[in-house]
């Protein structure tokens, strides 16, 4: 599941068609913090990440949070189970 600026969007069909139809393909990330937690799951991770996004044109960054779940597999590769993203206004 993915959150979006209060959208929540589920399965992996909407969420790549959610994400592909952003206006972000040419922006720049700077990331300003990054914490993990190990959770409860197995080998699984929480991580919090928060910075901003440069868009082309723009003068002004855009602030934004970040939270997701990675999931182990047996494979011992991971997934994201949990997605959520914010902007910060203000």
């Amino acid at each position: 599941m993915l959150t979006f600026e209060g959208q929540k969007i589920q399965g992996v069909e909407d969420i790549t068609a959610k994400l592909t139809s952003l206006p972000f393909d040419k922006r720049r990330h700077v990331i300003s913090t990054i914490d993990s937690q190990p959770s409860t799951l197995t080998g699984g991770i929480v991580v919090f990440v928060s910075g901003s996004l440069q868009l082309p044109g723009e003068e002004h960054h855009l602030r934004y949070s970040q939270m997701f779940h990675l999931v182990s597999t047996l494979e011992g590769n991971f997934f994201v189970q949990n997605d959520i993203f914010r902007l910060n206004y203000g």
